[in-house]
């Protein structure tokens, strides 16, 4: 499994946190500790571009839950991109694709409400 980094970006929408390599218990406190250190606004969309994360197990779930908390206490919301096909399985199975917005990639997920209706 390839070591967890986290890549963060600024959007017009709001932050963008790009995951790669694997999210397990080992690895889950370091994201957990990227998005506690996001600033959050009112109408802010986090977005977790997960394009090239390799492995998710349910530490990795919980820290995706506490994100989910995290921005909406802030007013924000939350997104997932590129969601690779096993993660995307594993979130269905336990309801959880349901709670998340699901994207195909990051630039899908931070287009302006604006721009979505014209």
């Amino acid at each position: 499994m390839t070591a967890l980094t986290i890549t963060s970006r600024c959007t017009a929408t709001g932050p963008v946190l790009e995951v790669h390599g694997g999210l397990d218990h080992e690895s889950a406190p370091d994201l957990r500790k990227a998005v506690d250190g996001l600033t959050l606004a009112p109408g802010h969309l986090l977005v977790m571009d997960l394009a090239a994360l390799d492995f998710c197990d349910s530490s990795g779930i919980a820290v995706l839950l506490a994100a989910r908390n995290l921005a909406g206490e802030q007013g924000a919301d939350i997104a997932l991109a590129a969601v690779p096909a096993n993660t995307a399985r594993i979130l269905a199975i336990v309801g959880l694709d349901r709670v998340f917005t699901f994207h195909p990639d990051t630039s899908a997920a931070t287009i302006s409400p604006a721009k979505q209706t014209s």
